[in-house]
């Protein structure tokens, strides 16, 4: 409540700020504000803050035992000290905006006089807000400003309009009686004396002379309270003053007004002091103490103004008001206050200010000389005002060169202090001990005096503040020929002076060294005056140095500024510049002696040393740290370093020492007394952190902590590199993995907790966000490796107290709220990125076999199996807050309202990462079923969350499509669950939500009825009417841009493109996402040692024009980088789009949709899709995804449409009725006469759209993407599909209709669709054939096996045989014949035991196919025998080869039965052509029943079966037509049989196997086999018919047949899952295998017909001749016969060539015998059952489908013919 108050306050209207808030809401704040006050709010928030107490709060709760642990404690009181701390601030708020009235004025006059200071003696910062806001209730520095303005302010300032205020508050603080502080009371009088001054200055104030004059009296009672000093040592010091802007502007106003409009006060205070300073140097003249009552205000007001400025945290740099440039300088920037308008005059106020700051430096007393350059440093804080100071020193020293002393002018200049530097250089060298002097120790007697000490140190400062600000002042100071600073400086080093004064100078070094240029030479000079003894000289017996200064005399003061120091100035100097060979003649070169000194001497025995003040001990490990995390981070491991390299010393080779890097990431990979003591660091300093207990040097604790977690995190980074270059080379050195190391125990607690103590560090997230950063960062490298992971979860859970803490830490750092806007904040910046490694570590974890962290800080059962985990809420069971429910939490943010989560607008990176990790619990098997019945039942999280698809981000795009594809991936999850678990009503939930077109009210669950009504206004506004709305699916796709910009290719001047392109590529890897991306770093390191390799002036003249094309390079790869990341990420989308979709159509109950808006949203989906794709802009590399999402897409739609055409199946009288529903959206109400208009309830027009765009698409891939256009083959002959005639089955009931109705029947809609679509398709012309034909010959297996399907497909349909023209014109079908040769060896290869893969034989399978289809039609068959088909199949020598299955095992028998199958096919492709061309009409039909049962393959065994009648067909059709063709009379009949009966009596006999040797003469068969294939024909006819009626009888009662009857059809058709589908599917399936069977039987019944009606035919007439005009050999008649026989046998030879067998043979070798016996055997063999069945076959049969009373008049002729004979 404090904070919301505090935050309304602080947006009212007023004077000193504003929000940047719209007017309105600033007017409804001001409005309830001023309400609040009236009620007096002041004398409430006052009472409040004085009752308020942190220890009485505490004993209430301890009471109640409402504290927990220390950090609950820690968090109880902030939250106290917070309340009082927000109430002081909104009225300090208030005041700043609209001063407070008179009583409330006095109320705050009487809280502060009753405040007393905190132990250090500073304010504390309730009591500093309160000040502050007394303080701004009498500021009137507005008085300033523009007149208009003006006057608006002084009719609000109750000072000027309430009457009596002055008066009031005047007599109140004129009362003598003291405050319990009097320096408060003496500032809050200066104020007001100020505010009187300021006043009196207004036109009409006469009324209130008396006050104004009192002005001066306030201002004397003030500074005799010493306000100053109270000013500097209890508000300035305090530490919440720096941390609000307006207390410094306040301040700053206060002083800066009193040094303006009091100038004779300021002008009495000088003479005051100059007064003194006579008295003090007489007293020491005279040897007198100087007297005690002194004033020291000049002093103290000098150190104010010099404490004041001395921090600048906002940047503010106010102590620009006291410089007035002498000078107008030219750069605008910096020229501080006043926009640099050259010459135009600065204000009064400032012209006074820096009056004083000179004048106060004019013949300074030596009293105020160290308050002055205090002031000066504290004024010389930020870039312009450091270059002020710095001028102002440089004129104090060259004005007065005539004066006194000859030691130039004012001693406040640069001259006056280099002079003293070096005179006391002088002085002290003469002073330095010789070598072996053991008298050094002691200071000499002649040195520096304290003061003289102080005044250097003040100085030196100074001159530090005035070089660390500007660079200018740096150079300028340092290449200065008299003064030369930096030789000086380290020549006063060697000189034995206080370590005090040394630090100053190091120090003072370490600011010059922030220039390169600098910092280079000071390397050099350092090395030279061995600070740091890193030469021994044999000669010298003792030490010298800083290790002799740290070891022997800091050490006994108990004192390291030397130290600290030293650290300072190696931290700043590896940072600019690094020369390698340091030391180079004297000693072996490198930095290796300083690394020694700083590990050591330092940092090893930093623990074990005495410290008089407890902080520093933190501060030197802070220094020294920074150091190594410097060197190490600026370290890349180079082949170099991992080879000794030899250097020349004094004549003998030495090796050189190692780069610093190296040797600590030696230091850090060995279990080394430094690791050791960074891990114990590390564990002290959250054992101090755990107290959250205020401690000295705290902040330097944090500081050397996070370098220590820094210093390993770079480990882990380049440990990979360092160890893989340390194996390949030759050092015998061994190192460990630091992760291993890790794991090790730790000497103190004997257990191993290393890493436990760095994931504490997390538990400090809120208060310590470095520290959590880092330690996330090492958690994360470290995860990657499982034997770890199950080691640390052991180690996290072994301790309950720990464990809990640890989960908490990482909850916590979850919940910290900051979003990625805000980046520019540090703080926040660190938050959000350690959010991020936690949430990586995560992701990387789940990866990992369990037991694993992920699921420990997920919630999840280690003990017990993962998958019996029961999540529940926090609190709920006992169950922790998880980093679960923290995710959550983060994703749910604003799923209530309309605009969505609110992570994925503000911190889309986060978002995304959580989206995954959810993901990824959904899809391991382990933790599926408890997230996904979490998520479901307590969260509802995937419906909110899917609500607010498609998310919106142009920003962060590819975020944004990341998310959105791990919550598809997700929902597609749970759809496929829920289905499968039967949660109808949970899928049916997102089905409607993903897939609805009408507008939904918010979903309820029926608490939230009347919020409802609210929530949608829309929806009452559209009640009723029916608008559309987008349905979502189609709405996610509109989310994702197809196009893609590319970047700009390169335009290189001086590299090489394509070079470039090559170190780019060489530069490629594969970041945590899998994608390939190019390592910028590594690049530039490339590119710039290139740079740097050149030799020669010219190169060096254009080096900036190399490093900007380096630059314009980088900027390349970066842009590159972003397109592939881009790419990827629309990839991710779209496939988890397509996934969505997929599961949707295919894994969710059917009944879900109807089937009419099924096919509509198919319908959208597609056309949708291929808008998108087929636009110019879209970047190809969505295409395979697309692509297949489209065939995906044509399958349902195919099935949906045709099983609509099934649903209303009706067996009627006759035939199959159909009936068609329309889609009211396309087509009128059909006219009564016609009724079947529309195709499908989508209608006609939709799928000619669907078939033009899938050809677009097509011809849009090209020559390329040939795996693109295997998806769209394959849909395309989903889509052909639709048009074909479903199987209906032959139900042998004759048709009513004439032929004359059939005729002219009206065409029917598949026809109909049939002729379109093969007009769209003819209508794209030859460029779709090209693609297609050259698909079909050469490519991808798949991709050719497609293309032929196609091919076959289109052929069959083609009416007109465009394609097939074009096949044989283009020479594609020569190709493909040809090819067979190829096949042919690939074939035999197969044969082998171990065969290759099988594609060879299913492209050989396919062209097979597609040759048959084209045999099948007339011109095909032409164009195939041209090609020479029949010669390449005798060819194929495939066909001879024989397998030996005892010998060989191993044949694959899958290829084998496929082989066998592939034969079988060639036979048929030679009877395709031998029918063809023995064209009967009857056989044409069979062929057009075949063509429409096409579907699915009919079991084997009813294949062979059918593939054998046809054979036998074939054969029987040939011999007859060789009869009719050859004998035009009965009497000279073409025989082809002998009259021989013998075959049937054989195989009628006992043994149906064996057969009798034919008699061997006869070249030709007997008729007995005809008589054979009859009686067998006629049996298998009744077998078959009995078949076929009892599958019609079940096709009409599909739904009563038991139970497995169903399952056993359905195995046929899908051999495996059948358990799996829906009752429905299944009976889909069972009638398909129905049809099926039936039409199978039907087939071959009409072939055992044809195959009767023929071999009577045949019989008739070879009885016929034989019986009536046959002659036998042994007739007396024979020669006369034999000699007409030849005659017409003459004629014959002629045309029949002689492959044809020969005929006459046996015809010659009739005897009287043989037709005797014929006769005989054929009244036996065609005896009364044989014609008994032949008429029932007719009866049954021939009545509907062939020529009716056939069979029966060859009966009777037959029959009558042996009865003639007989007789």
């Amino acid at each position: 409540i404090a904070n919301s108050l505090k935050a309304l306050i602080q947006s009212r209207r007023g004077k000193t700020w504003t929000l940047e808030l719209s007017p309105e809401l600033v007017s409804m704040t001001t409005r309830f504000t001023e309400e609040l006050m009236e009620q007096g709010l002041t004398y409430k928030v006052l009472t409040l803050v004085s009752q308020i107490d942190v220890n009485n709060e505490f004993e209430k709760l301890q009471r109640e035992r409402g504290l927990g642990s220390e950090k609950h404690r820690k968090e109880v009181s902030d939250l106290i000290k917070e309340c009082r701390q927000s109430l002081a601030e909104s009225l300090f708020a208030w005041a700043c905006q609209s001063p407070l009235g008179k009583d409330d004025t006095l109320l705050l006059i009487g809280h502060l006089e009753k405040v007393t200071v905190e132990a250090n003696g500073s304010l504390d910062a309730v009591n500093l807000a309160l000040l502050m806001a007394l303080l701004y209730c009498f500021d009137i520095s507005f008085l300033e400003q523009s007149t208009e303005e003006r006057d608006d302010m002084i009719h609000q300032l109750p000072l000027l309009t309430e009457r009596q205020y002055i008066a009031t508050i005047h007599s109140r603080l004129q009362d003598s009686q003291l405050w319990k502080l009097p320096g408060l009371q003496a500032t809050v009088r200066l104020a007001w004396a100020l505010a009187l001054r300021g006043i009196s200055q207004l036109p009409d104030v006469t009324a209130l002379a008396e006050f104004t004059e009192a002005d001066e009296a306030m201002a004397e009672l003030a500074i005799a309270d010493n306000v100053f000093l109270f000013l500097t040592e209890s508000v300035v010091v305090s530490e919440n003053f720096y941390q609000e802007e307006f207390y410094i502007r306040r301040i700053h106003n206060l002083i800066t007004d009193f040094l303006a409009l009091m100038p004779m006060k300021v002008k009495q205070l000088r003479n005051r002091a100059d007064e003194d300073a006579r008295i003090i140097h007489m007293s020491m003249q005279m040897g007198n103490e100087p007297p005690i009552s002194l004033r020291r205000d000049l002093e103290h007001l000098m150190l104010l103004i010099g404490e004041l400025y001395k921090k600048n945290p906002f940047n503010l740099e106010l102590a620009l008001e006291y410089w007035c440039p002498s000078e107008p300088l030219q750069t605008s920037t910096i020229m501080g206050s006043y926009l640099g308008v050259a010459h135009q005059r600065p204000p009064q106020r400032q012209v006074v200010l820096s009056k004083f700051v000179r004048q106060m430096g004019d013949l300074l007393p030596p009293t105020i000389y160290i308050p002055y350059l205090k002031m000066l440093q504290g004024l010389a804080n930020g870039p312009q005002c450091a270059h002020y100071c710095f001028s102002l020193l440089k004129v104090n020293g060259s004005s007065h060169v005539e004066n006194i002393q000859g030691t130039g002018g004012s001693p406040v200049s640069w001259e006056h202090f280099f002079h003293s530097l070096m005179l006391y250089h002088e002085h002290l060298r003469k002073d330095l001990p010789s070598a072996d002097s053991v008298q050094y120790r002691h200071l000499p007697s002649r040195g520096i005096t304290q003061k003289e000490q102080d005044g250097l140190i003040a100085f030196l400062q100074l001159t530090s503040t005035i070089i660390t600000w500007s660079e200018n002042a740096r150079l300028a100071l340092c290449e200065h020929p008299q003064w030369t600073p930096v030789v000086v400086i380290l020549g006063l080093l060697q000189c034995s002076i206080p370590p005090v004064l040394k630090a100053e100078l190091l120090k003072t070094l370490a600011a010059f060294g922030k220039s390169p240029e600098i910092a280079a030479s000071l390397w050099q000079s350092l090395e030279y005056t061995q600070i740091l003894q890193t030469v021994r000289v044999p000669s010298q017996r003792q030490a010298i140095g800083i290790e002799v200064e740290l070891n022997e005399i800091e050490s006994r003061c108990e004192e390291y500024p030397l130290t600290r120091a030293f650290c300072q100035l190696i931290s700043t100097l590896v940072e600019s510049s690094f020369p390698s060979n340091l030391g180079a003649g004297l000693r072996p070169p490198g930095f290796d002696p300083y690394l020694q000194f700083l590990r050591d001497s330092v940092f090893l025995r930093f623990r074990t040393r005495a410290y008089r003040r407890a902080a520093e001990k933190w501060e030197v490990a802070e220094v020294v740290l920074e150091v190594f995390y410097k060197l190490l981070r600026d370290y890349e491991p180079q082949l170099e370093d991992f080879v000794d390299q030899f250097v020349e010393l004094q004549g003998e080779e030495i090796i050189a020492y190692k780069p610093p890097g190296f040797s600590l990431m030696y230091h850090l990979l060995n279990e080394s007394p430094m690791l050791e003591l960074a891990l114990s660091l590390l564990e002290e300093g959250v054992k101090q952190l755990d107290t959250y207990a205020p401690f000295p040097g705290k902040k330097h604790l944090e500081k050397a902590v996070q370098h220590c977690l820094a210093l390993l995190n770079l480990t882990l980074q380049k440990e990979n590199l360092f160890m893989d270059l340390l194996r390949e080379s030759q050092l015998a050195l061994i190192v460990s993995p630091l992760e291993q190391l890790l794991q090790g125990i730790n000497p103190r607690t004997k257990k191993a907790d290393n890493v436990v103590n760095i994931a504490r560090y997390l538990y400090h997230g809120n208060t310590n966000s470095e520290l959590a950063f880092e330690s996330a960062k090492i958690l994360c490298c470290i995860s990657c490796n499982s034997n770890i992971q199950i080691k640390l979860v052991g180690d996290f859970t072994h301790d309950q107290s720990v464990s809990q803490k640890l989960m908490a830490g990482f909850v916590e750092c979850l919940d910290s709220e900051d979003t990625e806007e805000f980046l520019e904040k540090k703080l926040a910046g660190i938050r959000h990125e350690t959010r991020i490694h936690i949430l990586n570590l995560l992701i990387t974890s789940l990866e990992r076999n369990p037991p694993n962290l992920a699921l420990y800080l997920l919630g999840f059962e280690l003990k017990k199996p993962v998958s019996t985990t029961n999540l529940q809420d926090p609190g709920v069971l006992g169950c922790p807050r998880t980093c679960l429910h923290a995710i959550l939490n983060i994703l749910e943010k604003g799923t209530e309202g309309r605009t969505g989560p609110v992570a994925v607008r503000e911190s889309p990176q986060l978002a995304e990462l959580c989206y995954q990790v959810i993901y990824q619990l959904c899809a391991c098997a382990d933790t599926s079923g408890p997230t996904m019945r979490y998520l479901r039942t307590s969260q509802d999280f995937l419906f909110s969350q899917l609500q607010h698809l498609p998310f919106s981000n142009k920003e962060y795009e590819m975020s944004m499509l990341n998310q959105m594809s791990w919550l598809m991936k997700t929902a597609s999850i749970e759809l496929r669950v829920t289905s499968l678990n039967r949660q109808r009503s949970h899928t049916q939930r997102l089905l409607h939500l993903l897939l609805d077109d009408m507008p939904v009210k918010p979903y309820s669950d029926g608490e939230g009825g009347i919020e409802d009504e609210n929530r949608s206004v829309s929806g009452f506004l559209h009640f009723d009417t029916a608008t559309k709305v987008r349905r979502k699916i189609l709405s996610i796709l509109d989310s994702i841009d197809f196009s893609q910009e590319i970047p700009e290719p390169l335009q290189l001047d001086f590299f090489d493109r394509t070079q470039i392109e090559q170190v780019i590529a060489n530069c490629e890897h594969k970041n945590l996402r899998g994608q390939t991306v190019c390592n910028v770093k590594l690049l530039h390191r490339v590119l710039v040692a290139e740079v740097n390799a050149l030799q020669g002036m010219a190169a060096i003249g254009q080096r900036p024009l190399l490093m900007e094309e380096i630059s314009t390079i980088l900027q390349y790869v970066v842009g590159r980088n972003k397109l592939l990341q881009c790419l990827h990420a629309k990839r991710h989308v779209l496939e988890s789009w397509r996934q969505l979709v997929e599961i949707i159509l295919t894994a969710c109950p059917q009944d879900l949709i109807q089937a009419e808006d099924r096919q509509l949203i198919i319908r959208d989906i597609l056309q949708d899709v291929h808008d998108k794709i087929l636009d110019d802009e879209a970047a190809q590399e969505l295409m395979p995804v697309v692509a297949g999402a489209v065939f995906t897409l044509t399958a349902h739609l195919s099935q949906a449409v045709r099983t609509e055409q099934k649903q209303p199946l009706v067996l009627g009288p006759g035939e199959t009725h159909y009936a068609f529903m329309l889609d009211s959206s396309f087509t009128s109400p059909p006219p009564a006469e016609n009724p079947m208009v529309g195709f499908a309830s989508i209608g006609d027009s939709s799928l000619h759209i669907i078939l033009k765009k899938l050809l677009d698409f097509i011809l849009k891939t090209g020559g390329g993407f040939q795996r693109v256009r295997t998806h769209l083959y394959g849909s395309l002959l989903y889509y052909l599909q639709i048009a074909q005639r479903p199987d209906e089955p032959d139900t042998l009931e004759a048709a009513k209709k004439t032929m004359w109705e059939r005729l002219t029947a009206p065409e029917d809609v598949f026809s109909k669709l049939q002729r379109e679509n093969i007009a769209i398709i003819e209508s794209y012309g030859a460029a779709l054939m090209e693609v297609v034909c050259r698909d079909a010959c050469d490519g991808h297996e798949i991709g050719r096996m497609l293309a032929l399907a196609l091919l076959d497909r289109i052929v069959s349909v083609d009416k007109q045989q465009q394609w097939l023209l074009y096949l044989s014109n283009s020479g594609y079908l020569k190709v493909l014949v040809d090819s067979l040769v190829e096949d042919d060896h690939t074939l035999q290869s197969l044969l082998t035991p171990q065969p290759p893969l099988l594609k060879a034989l299913y492209t050989y399978e396919s062209k097979m196919a597609f040759l048959t289809r084209v045999a099948k039609i007339q011109q095909g068959a032409l164009e195939l025998l041209r090609s020479g088909v029949i010669v390449r199949l005798a060819q194929c020598q495939v066909y001879d080869m024989r397998i030996l299955s005892e010998l060989d095992v191993d044949v694959n028998e899958g290829s084998l039965m496929e082989l066998q199958g592939h034969i079988g096919r060639f036979q048929r492709q030679c009877l395709g052509l031998l029918s063809r061309f023995g064209g009967s009409d009857r056989l044409r039909q069979f062929k057009f029943q075949d063509e429409n049962v096409e579907g699915d393959r009919v079991s084997k065994k009813d294949e062979l079966e059918l593939a054998m009648q046809q054979i036998c067909a074939n054969v029987m059709e040939y011999c007859q037509s060789l009869m009719l063709q050859s004998s035009p009379t009965f009497q000279h009949a073409m025989c082809l049989f002998t009259p021989s009966l013998s075959e049937t009596i054989n195989r009628d006999g006992p043994r149906q196997d064996t057969q009798a040797p034919v008699i061997p003469y006869w070249r030709l068969p007997g008729l007995g086999i005809i008589v054979y294939l009859l009686k067998q024909s006629a049996n298998d006819f009744f077998s078959y018919y009995d078949s076929h009626r009892r599958s019609v009888n079940k096709l009409q009662n599909v739904e009563q047949l038991p139970p497995d009857e169903i399952k056993e059809l359905c195995q046929s058709v899908m051999p495996v899952g059948v358990e799996k589908i829906s009752t429905a599917q299944k009976y889909v399936l069972a009638r398909r295998r129905l049809v099926k069977l039936i039409n199978n039987r039907a087939k071959l019944l009409s072939l055992c017909s044809f195959i009767i009606e023929t071999c009577l035919f045949i019989l008739w007439r070879h009885l016929e001749y034989y019986l009536l005009h046959c002659t036998p050999t042994d007739s007396q008649d024979s020669l006369f016969a034999s000699r007409t026989l030849f005659k017409s046998r003459r004629l014959q030879d002629s045309f029949t060539s002689e492959t044809n067998l020969d005929f006459r043979s046996g015809l010659t070798g009739v005897s009287q015998h043989d037709l005797d016996q014929l006769q005989a055997d054929a009244i036996n063999a065609f005896g009364e059952s044989l014609q008994k069945k032949l008429l029932d076959i007719e009866g049954l049969y021939s009545k509907v489908r062939s020529r009716y009373s056939f069979i029966q008049a060859l009966v009777r002729r037959i029959r009558g013919l042996l009865r003639i004979s007989r007789n």
